[in-house]
């Protein structure tokens, strides 16, 4: 295996999350094809955030497409760039709004899986905050001379925290977000864990009463579910500020909301999405960027998609220069992902029966003669007119090679060609209609 250098951890990972119908975390470099144009204008994206604006992108396609692979390729990106990055999946338990604390489930997820470059697992909250506290203690001794245990060094380090802080004081709540921040420091100081542990609970929005977090820190207010997007802000803005580029919000699976089967519900999240993405258009935000991947039904059923809001329409509706020519916009708030060519998803199985034959340590058989036999089988067995997704292929395809690996003298065109090879269908909830089972065609 020349061409590639996988670490084990990494080639397993891939074949475990690829063959399970999963986005693998880490290896995703490795299995990019065909996403060019898309990828480089997410990465504009980032550039924009960090020089200070706010960034709002739908990735818009259908299950198997590669949403899910998108949004995992930009994290890893954000968090190699120097940005804070954090995602997470909505479902009935976690939404943007609703009436138990949906939104605010969201949020704590969300202030969970904080990652950095150097936390890339998430959970990085307590290193961003102690990271930067340290610094400015390096940054104090460095220009004064003093050392930690000098009368008045805690003094001089605070007056820096507190020139961070007062950036923050005149966002919304952003007062008691920065007077939180201060009793933190002061927590990290005096070494009094019960302090610093508050000053967490109120960040990751675990206090109920706003009794609760007045007795504890001080403070009179509590994130819920009505204000959690507010701080999502604050914190972009503090992250900047404390050296890191700016904070990248991830939420997949937007469908679940278009499922949502209340009509009141489902428009109070399409409603509180749409604020988000005023704020940020406008710029109301800064070093924000919000990445939402959904499915072709979310975003153009005219019943209950966002195309049945003439404000959503009006936003996200493709130019009539669009339509009509042929090609595709990659700059706007909806990018579309495109179906792969043969070309591309033949190179993709290439790759994957490299990784699979370097995890597994066994001589890679298979011919790029083979590759193209295999996509040339599913069509004939789904019919000419069958669109595939990725995500089915490759699992089909990784299954073919775990047969093969275990039963070394069975058949390449025998396992494929028998009469109980039946390609997976596409993958579909049960809201979605039989027009909506495809993304690229072969």
């Amino acid at each position: 295996m020349v061409k590639l250098k996988i670490s084990k951890k990494v080639s397993t990972a891939i074949i475990n999350s690829l063959g399970a119908g999963v986005v693998p975390r880490v290896g995703l470099e490795h299995i990019a094809v065909g996403r060019e144009k898309e990828l480089q204008s997410l990465l504009q994206n980032l550039n924009d955030i960090a020089e200070g604006v706010a960034a709002f992108r739908f990735i818009i396609g259908n299950y198997g497409s590669g949403k899910s692979f998108m949004l995992q390729l930009l994290r890893n990106r954000a968090m190699e760039q120097g940005f804070v990055v954090t995602d997470a999946d909505l479902c009935s338990e976690r939404r943007l709004a609703g009436s138990n604390n949906e939104g605010l489930a969201t949020y704590r997820e969300l202030m969970s899986r904080l990652a950095t470059k150097t936390r890339p697992d998430g959970g990085a909250l307590v290193a961003i905050l102690e990271g930067w506290i340290s610094k400015i203690q390096q940054e104090v001794a460095k220009e004064t001379g003093m050392r930690p245990n000098d009368d008045g060094f805690d003094d001089q380090v605070e007056a820096k925290i507190r020139e961070v802080i007062q950036y923050i004081e005149d966002l919304v709540h952003g007062f008691d977000f920065g007077n939180v921040i201060i009793a933190y420091w002061r927590g990290y100081r005096l070494d009094d864990d019960e302090l610093k542990n508050a000053a967490l609970r109120w960040l990751r929005g675990e206090y109920s009463t706003k009794t609760e977090a007045k007795a504890a820190l001080g403070v009179r207010v509590i994130i819920d579910d009505d204000s959690w997007y507010d701080y999502i802000k604050l914190i972009a803005k503090f992250t900047a500020e404390i050296g890191y580029k700016g904070l990248v919000v991830l939420l997949d699976e937007a469908a679940n909301i278009y499922q949502i089967p209340t009509t009141v519900t489902r428009e109070k999240n399409y409603n509180r999405l749409l604020a988000i993405f005023n704020d940020t258009m406008q710029c109301k935000a800064e070093n924000l960027g919000v990445f939402v991947g959904g499915t072709t039904k979310f975003l153009e059923d005219p019943n209950r998609g966002l195309f049945a809001d003439p404000a959503w329409r009006r936003r996200t509706k493709e130019s009539r220069f669009v339509t009509q020519s042929g090609v595709q916009e990659f700059l706007g708030p909806v990018m579309r992902l495109n179906p792969l060519s043969q070309e591309e998803i033949l190179l993709l199985l290439q790759t994957l029966t490299e990784i699979h034959a370097l995890n597994f340590a066994y001589t890679q058989t298979l011919k790029s003669s083979n590759l193209k036999e295999f996509v040339q089988e599913i069509v004939n067995r789904l019919g000419a007119a069958a669109l595939l997704t990725p995500g089915e292929i490759v699992r089909d395809f990784l299954s073919v090679l775990n047969i093969i690996y275990q039963n070394p003298s069975k058949p390449f065109d025998e396992l494929i060609h028998g009469a109980d090879f039946k390609p997976t269908a596409v993958g579909k909830d049960t809201d979605v209609g039989e027009d909506d089972v495809a993304e690229f065609s072969l």
